[in-house]
C-alpha cells in the first residue's frame, strides 16, 4: 500500500493470513491493497520444495541449481525447454484456485512443438537391437532431409548397407511377405524371419523400393552397421524429479 502496489498475487497457501493484514491495514489506516489468488502448479511424482532441493545443492549431489534434473526453470533451461514453450505452457494453464496435480509430459508437450519446427532429426536405436540382412545392397552413403518439411535446414548423410539393425520391438511386428518402409531409404520386402526358442535372432529382406506405396506399411527407424558410419553409444540420465 505504501509502496503503490494496488493488485498482489499470491498463492492460496497464505489465505489464512489474508485477515490478519487487512486488520494491520484497517489499524494503520492505510489504502488496502487487493489479494488476487491462485493456486500452486504440482508436478507428480517431483519434489519442488526449495528447502528439500536446498539439501541435495548442499550436499554436492547436483552441479547447482541448474542441474539438468532440477524441476527449476533454470535446470529445464539446460535440460532443453525453451523459453517460448514455456511461456506457451503457462499461459495454457490460466490462472485458478483448485489445486493442479500435472504430469511433466504436458509441459514437454508444448516444447516439443515449439523445436519441432527447427529441429534436425537423427536416428537412435534403445534396447535389444536385431540384425537385417537385405541381399543386393551394397555399402553407400545416401542423403536426407534432415527436416522433412523444413530444407533450409540441411541434408545429413545416412548410409545403407547389406546389414542393418533396428530394435526388436520394431521386428516382433514384421510379417513375412510384407513390405516394411525403412525411414529415409524406401519399402524393404521382408523374406523370412529367422528365431531361436521364439526369439527373432535375424531378419532377411530384400529391396523393394521400386514399390512407392507406403500406406499402411510398417514404419521403421534403422541404422547401418558398417564401419563408415560407427554408432555412438548415449546413455539417459534419469532425472531425481
Amino acid at each position: 500500500s505504501v509502496e503503490g502496489v494496488t493488485h498482489a498475487l499470491r498463492t492460496t497457501e497464505y489465505h489464512d493470513r489474508d485477515d490478519q493484514y487487512y486488520w494491520f491495514i484497517e489499524k494503520l489506516g492505510l489504502r488496502s491493497v487487493h489479494i488476487y489468488e491462485y493456486s500452486r502448479l504440482n508436478m507428480n511424482n517431483t519434489v519442488l520444495s526449495k528447502r528439500k532441493l536446498t539439501w541435495f545443492v548442499d550436499e554436492g549431489l547436483v552441479d547447482g541449481w541448474d542441474d539438468p534434473r532440477f524441476p527449476t526453470v533454470r535446470g529445464i533451461l539446460r535440460r532443453g525447454m525453451t523459453v517460448e514453450g514455456l511461456k506457451d505452457f503457462i499461459v495454457a494453464q490460466g490462472s485458478s484456485r483448485s489445486v493442479v496435480n500435472m504430469e511433466w509430459d504436458k509441459i514437454w508437450a508444448f516444447n516439443k512443438k515449439v523445436i519441432d519446427r527447427y529441429a534436425p532429426r537423427y536416428t537412435a536405436l534403445q534396447g535389444e537391437l536385431v540384425p537385417v540382412h537385405v541381399v543386393g545392397v551394397n555399402e553407400e552413403a545416401t542423403s536426407a532431409q534432415k527436416h522433412p518439411k523444413d530444407l533450409s535446414i540441411g541434408m545429413k548423410t545416412v548410409w545403407i548397407g547389406p546389414k542393418v539393425l533396428i530394435e526388436a520391438a520394431d521386428a516382433a511386428e514384421l510379417k513375412e511377405g510384407q513390405n516394411a518402409t525403412f525411414i529415409n531409404w524406401g519399402n524393404i520386402m521382408i523374406k523370412k524371419i529367422n528365431k531361436s526358442n521364439g526369439k527373432i535372432v535375424s531378419v532377411d529382406a530384400e529391396p523393394n523400393l521400386e514399390d512407392k506405396d507406403y500406406k499402411k506399411t510398417l514404419k521403421l527407424t534403422w541404422l547401418a552397421d558398417t564401419e563408415k558410419a560407427p554408432t555412438t553409444p548415449v546413455v539417459c540420465v534419469y532425472s531425481i524429479w
